[in-house]
């Protein structure tokens, strides 16, 4: 017999790490909730919520933003993104290899996060997503989001 996700529900994320020369660095996520099937009803991030997450981060730094990164959207070749970037003329991309997980600051503070997870056991979406708050606690931490940032040896100073 055929197993399936059908009617699963989850909580997907998407972050970024960011930094303004003078400022600590930030921490800036969003989380979506599926709470299972229904039709026509989108399961995770959709391109437009991308950029939403990269307007946010625009207007908390009050800067010019360059984005370093990888997306399940694909980013190099989906031309919704591509005309997302383009809209704003105050954002860089630079693309990071699609394996290379230890270039990416974000990877560290999911693994962070797993972590601090790891021996809890919820029943509910909204008991795991009541444990996510973790994320705003990270937030308030600067060193630890630093040291993110130091171990991927990149230079993320704004250009």
């Amino acid at each position: 017999m055929p197993v399936t996700a059908a009617g699963t529900k989850r909580v997907s994320m998407a972050a970024l790490i960011c930094t303004k020369a003078g400022h600590r660095p930030r921490l800036i996520y969003r989380i979506h909730l599926d709470r299972g099937p229904a039709k026509g009803r989108r399961k995770g991030f959709t391109e437009t919520d991308y950029a939403r997450l990269l307007d946010a981060a625009h207007q908390q730094l009050g800067a010019p933003s360059f984005w370093c990164g990888t997306t399940r959207t694909h980013t190099s070749v989906s031309r919704t993104v591509r005309e997302l970037i383009a809209a704003r003329l105050w954002l860089t991309v630079h693309q990071l290899p699609p394996y290379a997980p230890e270039l990416n600051p974000v990877e560290d503070a999911w693994s962070h996060l797993k972590r601090s997870l790891a021996n809890v056991t919820k029943h509910s979406l909204d008991q795991l997503t009541a444990l996510v708050s973790r994320l705003k606690r990270m937030q308030y931490h600067p060193r630890l989001i630093e040291g993110l940032i130091a171990k991927t040896r990149l230079n993320l100073q704004s250009q």
